[in-house]
């Protein structure tokens, strides 16, 4: 089996692979700190929930953008699991061409997704990945990964309002009926539904004019099937992407495979 860790600012999403085959996924806090013997103990009681043994697994690949959580969680496998994971970086094979100013600013995440958008999907591609920020990232028809936009994810910006405006409640993420609200929540439902729905479309719009053709549009992330619902511009919407990639990535770096000690 093969253990896939997607660590982002918010959630920690981990699948485990049998072969091509998702066996189990599960989603769990970004707390920080967290120690490597709390991660560990976590997971292997989610194995055990699963029945699923955590020996058998025998490689692990990690796509972080939490650096100061990247060491704990190569110390937790390397303790709970006796294995080094293979953790996406500079220097490993992704087998796309990174077409960035600066290639080492790019997220791993985006880059996993841009690996496993293409290989599903084909090119010209646009990711859309509705995270702690939402990124959108721009595939070529060759697969080369061209860059992107990078906005203010829907958890973040709505915490914001419900912080400064005191008279305005937390409200329930849910498709609204219609554009004008009736009341307070309705109101909130629709203006952040929406507003985020016309923002991924305006900036796919404007991506895929500088692409040129009509590329496929995926979308990703916790809140993917909510925004994508109320969008005109998303083909495909595919929470798995991240993990898909990782295990790819894993495949084409074989031959750096985590070692066994």
């Amino acid at each position: 089996m093969i253990l896939a860790m997607d660590i982002g600012n918010t959630n920690i999403v981990v699948g485990v692979f049998q072969g091509t085959r998702l066996e189990a996924c599960w989603r769990l806090s970004t707390t920080q700190p967290r120690t490597a013997d709390e991660l560990g103990i976590v997971l292997h009681e989610l194995f055990d929930y699963q029945h699923m043994d955590p020996h058998q697994v025998g490689a692990a690949v990690v796509a972080s953008v939490v650096p100061p959580l990247t060491p704990t969680v190569e110390q937790m496998l390397e303790k709970y699991f006796d294995i080094r994971p293979l953790v996406v970086g500079p220097g490993m094979r992704t087998g796309i061409d990174i077409r960035y100013d600066h290639p080492r600013e790019v997220g791993a995440d985006r880059i996993v997704n841009a690996v496993a958008a293409f290989e599903h999907y084909g090119g010209p591609c646009i990711v859309v990945d509705f995270g702690t920020a939402t990124t959108f990232d721009a595939i070529a028809p060759d697969g080369g990964y061209l860059g992107g936009a990078i906005a203010p994810g829907i958890g973040i910006s709505t915490e914001a309002l419900f912080q400064r405006a005191a008279k305005l409640p937390r409200v329930e993420l849910v498709r609204p009926p219609r554009a004008i609200g009736k009341n307070t929540v309705a109101s909130m439902q629709a203006g952040i539904v929406i507003g985020f729905a016309g923002q991924v479309d305006e900036l796919v719009r404007r991506i895929s004019a500088e692409l040129g053709g009509r590329p496929t549009v995926v979308a990703t992330g916790g809140l993917a099937s909510l925004i994508a619902g109320e969008t005109t511009t998303i083909d495909h919407v595919d929470e798995l992407l991240t993990l898909k990639g990782l295990l790819i990535l894993h495949q084409r770096n074989e031959a750096a495979e985590p070692v066994q000690h």
